[in-house]
């Protein structure tokens, strides 16, 4: 099945339209012009919504579409792109789909040849990923972990098998329980950065090993909406087992270059690549640290 985007069609439109996650001037002008144009719009909280368009002006009707209506609500939805409406939908906070709804209404507009139009905007674990300074690719977005302990270790110890860098959500209330499991379950010098109030003034970024998040959340109380970042786990050797060919095209390189070598052609973190560049020259790890942030 192929769809044409802009083709037209005897039906209307979805448009998927991600709203900002914090800071309002994220809004792209084409999500402002769509919302402008559409028949209506299908929001997850019709309050919250208000509270955006009237702040842009948008004089467009809503219609409430959340976790709890989305199955009665979806059959009225496809009848009206049948008979020609355009419609939006949008959610709380960031792109519809992702840990909200949308995705079950995308799926039934597929089914009944409905054009789906999505447009890019904020996303909080994309905007995490690339300040946290962990390996941005590949990584592995899982959202928000289970309410029950014995379900989140399980989820946890699945996710520990993922050699990518792996991406939470979740609430503040539970992040001293979230980075206590991730060190029983990952072991506590596993590397993690937590990521809080993104795109808002007290925005955060938090970074160090398990077992010091969790110490710092038993003292401190952090507020506001959270995203926690995983360090990219390798299978065991691999950051001391590159090739002997790819290795001998950095041996004349200084230590400084070499780390940086490691971290481009090999995708390693900064402290992997230290202790590849350790073990290659017989140094100690803390030498070539000391060395590489002049200490």
């Amino acid at each position: 099945m192929r769809q044409k985007s802009f083709e037209t069609s005897p039906y209307g439109k979805l448009y998927l339209i991600p709203t900002p996650i914090g800071n309002l001037d994220d809004m792209t002008f084409r999500s402002i012009k769509t919302l402008q144009e559409v028949d209506f719009i299908l929001a997850e909280d019709t309050r919250h919504t208000q509270k955006l368009l009237n702040h842009f002006e948008i004089q467009t009707p809503q219609k409430s579409f959340h976790e709890h209506n989305t199955q009665e609500r979806i059959p009225s939805v496809i009848e009206w792109l049948k008979e020609g409406k355009t419609i939006a939908q949008v959610s709380d906070a960031g792109t519809p789909s992702i840990s909200d709804p949308g995705f079950e209404l995308v799926q039934a507009c597929i089914q009944e040849g409905i054009t789906v139009i999505p447009l890019p905007g904020a996303n909080a674990a994309i905007t995490a990923l690339i300040a946290s300074g962990l390996v941005p690719q590949p990584f592995y977005f899982y959202g928000f972990l289970p309410r029950k302990k014995k379900d989140r270790v399980a989820e946890l110890t699945a996710l520990s098998s993922h050699s990518e860098t792996v991406i939470l959500y979740e609430s503040p209330y539970r992040l001293d329980d979230c980075f206590s499991l991730i060190a029983q379950v990952y072991g506590e010098e596993k590397e993690v950065v937590l990521c809080r109030e993104l795109t808002k003034k007290h925005e955060e970024f938090i970074r160090g090993t398990a077992v010091e998040l969790k110490t710092l959340c038993e003292k401190e109380e952090l507020k506001g909406e959270c995203c926690i970042l995983i360090g990219s786990t390798r299978p065991e050797g691999v950051t001391t087992s590159i090739a002997t060919e790819e290795t001998a095209s950095c041996e004349h390189l200084s230590l400084e270059e070499q780390v940086q070598w490691a971290m481009e052609h090999q995708q390693l973190s900064q402290k992997d690549a230290i202790k590849w560049v350790a073990k290659q020259n017989q140094l100690k790890k803390q030498d070539v640290y000391k060395l590489i942030h002049q200490e």
